[in-house]
């Protein structure tokens, strides 16, 4: 079987994110690395975005629905956006990085990575 993967490192979106009082009250940057099944075959034949899994419109989706939404964790995050993809953009798979730089003194990055596919978690 094939599998194709259809990726989008490094999205920094601004959001409200944290447990603390303070975090409520300010916007921090997050970075998404998405790795998306998909098949490409047709698109590859076509030559048309239409028939390819168009990473500009997930990243304008996630960017949306992240800057307007306000979170206690990371987790949340991820597992919102990780349904998003899958179920408004027809994925079957999706391994989602996020990033909350900053979050840890002397730390560059900290953060989760979890991985779901379309109706199923992975454990």
């Amino acid at each position: 079987m094939q599998t194709d993967i259809v990726f989008l490192h490094g999205l920094r979106i601004e959001t409200v994110i944290g447990i603390y009082d303070w975090e409520q009250e300010i916007l921090q940057p997050v970075i998404l690395d998405l790795d998306m099944a998909t098949d490409v075959a047709q698109a590859a034949l076509t030559d048309h975005i239409a028939d390819a899994l168009d990473y500009k419109a997930v990243s304008k989706r996630l960017k949306q629905f992240v800057s307007e939404t306000r979170f206690q964790l990371v987790e949340t995050l991820a597992e919102q956006c990780a349904r998003i993809i899958c179920d408004e953009f027809n994925v079957s798979w999706v391994r989602l990085r996020v990033n909350k730089i900053g979050a840890v003194t002397d730390a560059g990055d900290v953060g989760v990575i979890i991985e779901r596919v379309r109706n199923k978690t992975l454990t």
